[in-house]
């Protein structure tokens, strides 16, 4: 096969301490778990050993953890919105957590409320999902560019949904603004001053999927895996998740890295500087999941403490990853991954085909004894771009 090379900027992280954090834990996320295993339709999402991928690419396991079978979401996010209005709901009415189902809080609710976020799409889908199981309303407010497909699966879900004109982080601002003037409880999964309850348990939240795949890979014989790829935009997902790993494995022994859009790689500048760094403009990659541009503080907490690596990567290196994981090498399952989600996979497949391939499999650790976890974090959310892509050709990785 050719060799071609994408653009991967790999810096090691020089303020690793090792040190994890009592938030976001194996016991807060069975927690979380045990919540969401009362919802209604409730299963655990799949994960794909693709063992002759792993082959052509040197490893000794691949595993692909498919959250596009989330609730018929197509996409993980709602464990994290769902947990945290749960929580929300549970102290405002001074109601158990542990011992409520959506149905309990559904029918204990007394008051109509309005729950409003900010979102590039999952988000934002998975707290309308949750306020009409609930019978409350939502408002989501979105980014300009966002995709219509994403807008419209908002909207069937009986939300109102408004597009701005602004980019990711100062809608997140406005979103604030437009809650205290109505009195709106905002769900948002970022973290600022007066504001880290909702996104703690939204983090929480999301570290379901790691303990459904530890538990997965424990039922394949498999003990650990020495390699993790999780995607960030604010950071949170990252953050949750790699909360839960490195509690449960040890920071020391799993070799972590955080891979982000070159467009909007707040957390890579931030690893490479040791401090929150912040990126605007419109920050136009087809990572729509992951064009954030202010790290979300509690998760670039653990992320500073605890990752290995951070990569900033060219929009093709997604691509890559949505066109492998589409079309399988061998026997192994097809994943419809989105762009957001088939990033960490186009990161090992684009140090496979590329001319400096054994430097940049050192310089990551990979050899034939690794077992490598990646998130594909979402389906086609966006069916007509996912065409582009996968179809048509869009973002090819060698010109």
């Amino acid at each position: 096969m050719s060799a071609f090379s994408l653009k991967m900027d790999i810096a090691d992280n020089r303020f690793f301490t090792g040190e994890t954090s009592p938030l976001f834990s194996r016991q807060q996320a069975q927690q979380a778990r045990h919540f969401h295993q009362k919802i209604a339709g409730y299963k655990p999402t799949p994960l794909h050993a693709l063992k002759d991928l792993a082959a052509l690419f040197g490893v000794n396991s691949i595993l692909v953890k498919d959250e596009s079978q989330r609730f018929g979401l197509n996409a993980f996010k709602m464990l994290g919105g769902a947990y945290a209005i749960a929580q929300l709901l549970c102290e405002k009415y001074s109601l158990d957590i542990d011992a409520l189902s959506f149905d309990t809080l559904k029918s204990t609710i007394k008051e109509k409320m309005t729950f409003a976020t900010t979102t590039d799409g999952n988000h934002g889908r998975g707290v309308a999902w949750a306020a009409q199981q609930l019978g409350q309303n939502a408002v989501i407010y979105m980014p300009k560019g966002s995709a219509q497909e994403r807008v419209d699966a908002i909207l069937r879900l009986g939300a109102e949904c408004i597009v701005t004109d602004m980019n990711y982080d100062d809608t997140v601002r406005f979103t604030m603004q437009m809650a205290q003037k109505n009195g709106w409880e905002v769900v948002q999964d970022t973290a600022w001053e007066g504001y880290t309850k909702i996104p703690t348990w939204i983090m929480q939240g999301y570290a379901t999927l790691a303990d459904e795949a530890v538990e997965q890979m424990a039922a394949m014989g498999i003990s650990r895996p020495t390699h993790v790829f999780l995607q960030a935009g604010v950071g949170a997902m990252a953050g949750g998740v790699l909360g839960y790993l490195v509690d449960v494995f040890g920071a020391r022994d799993l070799h972590s890295v955080i891979v982000e859009p070159e467009l909007a790689d707040c957390i890579y500048r931030s690893g490479v500087k040791g401090e929150m760094v912040n990126v605007g403009g419109s920050m136009a990659t087809i990572m729509a999941g992951l064009a954030c541009g202010e790290p979300n503080p509690l998760g670039w907490k653990i992320l500073r403490d605890c990752a290995t690596q951070f990569i900033s990567c060219q929009d093709a290196v997604a691509a890559l990853g949505m066109r492998v994981l589409g079309n399988p090498t061998g026997h192994d399952p097809r994943i419809i991954s989105g762009e957001s989600g088939a990033v960490g996979l186009g990161i090992l497949a684009a140090v496979h085909f590329h001319p400096q391939r054994q430097a940049l499999m050192d310089k990551l650790g990979l050899n034939a004894d690794s077992v490598v976890l990646v998130i594909s974090t979402e389906g086609d959310t966006d069916v007509k771009h996912y065409r582009e892509v996968v179809w048509e050709g869009k973002l090819p990785a060698a010109n």
